[in-house]
């Protein structure tokens, strides 16, 4: 099936689509339509243009640029000219001067059977190594944090564009009609907030769910004070007035949203706490992730929720390190300064957690069609700041993937010899956006949707598939 040009959903297929998600709002806010769609209709309105590799997707995104040359991207050259200028003119967008070569402080080993170079602070991921894509040639266009995660996660760099995974629920909806479509799990929300899972012009309710608070992630989730039949009588009754105040007003995807989401609310009360209760994994389990050490608890039990959410169906789960961990003063891996304290203390607090994840899901037989991506905004230099810093760099750096249809224990692509330009197979955002949509089964090219009289999608005019990195 192929989208029209211009795609327009009927207010039956809205509903449906606005039950695979809803917004940053609380239970209190959430109440549902009586005719919307049961949980059986939560199958994809639209088909995928092609078979998908992968059914859904987990994103550790690393908010604040981790440095390439220190963790995946091993520099010989960069070792041993260390102190000594770059040996070539920098581009002309920089924030600061940074100076000469900073080697990194750190070794790297080849590990499993493919040989990928770690760096020795990521041991447990290293055990991984057959199961990533490394790719090393990343490229974006912003070189500050506000418009290069705008860019990663919607595309767009200083407009407000659809986010990835609101694109992702627009094409394919979500396979739990019960649970959120989209979740994003953030204890200390970044600073760019809410537009980096927003979904801008399209459906209101396509926006990703915020969680901050990892013991009650959904506030007010029980109702003691009626039954669940005094609950479905209330809501009828809240339906009919509600359909009265929409037919006098022009159509709002906001007061559709708000109408349908009432419904998804109302069976959240009884999937959502089970959903969210990692407490109920077994002990190996929670250690497995970190649970028992409080420098990975937190993102342990981040990376634990996202699991449990993606094995019932949840379309997208994004996991934001933003948390200041025991061991560290720095709240992103921004490293200006203290390279050498705060890059080993964030590493520390996501290394198991991360590996615990692969591991899990992989033991559960849920890696082989479930994509998880790791990485941040852009990269660092390869040139001190101060004595002890890197400085924000867009012009080459690293991300991996594993599992969801990418080619395990494969490098892709290569920086130069100093790991500032990529040189080799460059992957532009758009580029790595145009793949992900085609692991998940959806031509990135014919996903669209027409506003303000063009149309939209999340790589725009750009983005070509890298074949490279699919199995």
């Amino acid at each position: 099936m192929e989208f029209p040009r211009t795609h327009t959903l009927s207010r039956r297929q809205m509903l449906g689509r606005f039950a695979s998600g809803f917004g940053m709002l609380g239970l209190a806010d959430l109440m549902a339509a009586s005719d919307a769609p049961s949980a059986s209709s939560a199958a994809p309105l639209l088909q995928a243009h092609h078979a998908a590799r992968a059914k859904r997707i987990i994103f550790l995104f690393m908010s604040g640029g981790p440095s390439h040359v220190d963790l995946f991207d091993p520099k010989p050259a960069l070792a041993a000219r260390n102190g000594q200028p770059l040996p070539f003119a920098k581009p002309k967008l920089e924030r600061t001067k940074t100076g000469n070569l900073l080697g990194s402080p750190w070794q790297f080993q080849k590990h499993g059977q493919s040989g990928t170079e770690i760096s020795e602070l990521l041991p447990h991921l290293s055990t991984c190594a057959d199961d990533l894509c490394v790719v090393r040639s990343m490229v974006a266009d912003n070189i500050n944090h506000n418009g290069a995660c705008l860019q990663m996660n919607t595309g767009e760099q200083a407009f407000s564009r659809p986010s990835m995974g609101s694109w992702l629920l627009y094409g394919l909806g979500s396979e739990n009609a019960s649970l959120p479509g989209y979740v994003v799990i953030s204890p200390a929300q970044p600073a760019q907030g809410a537009p980096l899972w927003s979904s801008s012009f399209l459906p209101a309710s396509l926006q990703g769910t915020l969680v901050q608070d990892l013991t009650h992630p959904v506030a007010n989730l029980g109702n003691a004070r009626m039954s669940s039949i005094a609950q479905r009588a209330q809501l009828d009754f809240l339906m009919a007035q509600n359909r009265l105040h929409e037919a006098q007003r022009a159509a709002d995807s906001r007061l559709e949203a708000r109408i349908a989401s009432f419904e998804l609310a109302f069976r959240m009360q009884t999937e959502a706490p089970e959903a969210f209760g990692v407490d109920q994994e077994s002990e190996a389990t929670q250690k497995l992730y970190g649970l028992d050490d409080p420098v990975t608890a937190t993102f342990g039990k981040q990376c634990l929720m996202a699991r449990r959410l993606a094995e019932r169906g949840v379309r997208m789960v994004q996991v934001y390190h933003t948390a200041t961990s025991k061991r560290s003063s720095c709240q992103l891996w921004d490293q200006h300064s203290k390279l050498r304290e705060e890059l080993p203390n964030n590493c520390a607090a996501t290394d198991k957690p991360i590996a615990g994840l692969l591991k899990d899901l992989k033991s559960r037989g849920l890696l082989d069609d479930t994509l998880v991506l790791w990485g941040g905004e852009f990269g660092r230099t390869p040139t001190a700041e101060g004595g002890d810093g890197r400085e924000h760099h867009p012009f080459g750096f690293t991300m991996w993937m594993a599992g969801g249809g990418i080619k395990a224990g494969h490098v892709h692509g290569a920086t130069d010899e100093f790991g500032w330009h990529a040189v080799e197979d460059r992957v532009h955002v758009h580029d790595l956006h145009a793949t992900i949509l085609h692991l998940m089964g959806l031509d990135h090219t014919r996903l669209r949707y027409r506003y303000a009289g063009r149309d939209y999608r999340l790589t725009d005019v750009h983005g070509n598939l890298v074949k490279g990195i699919l199995a």
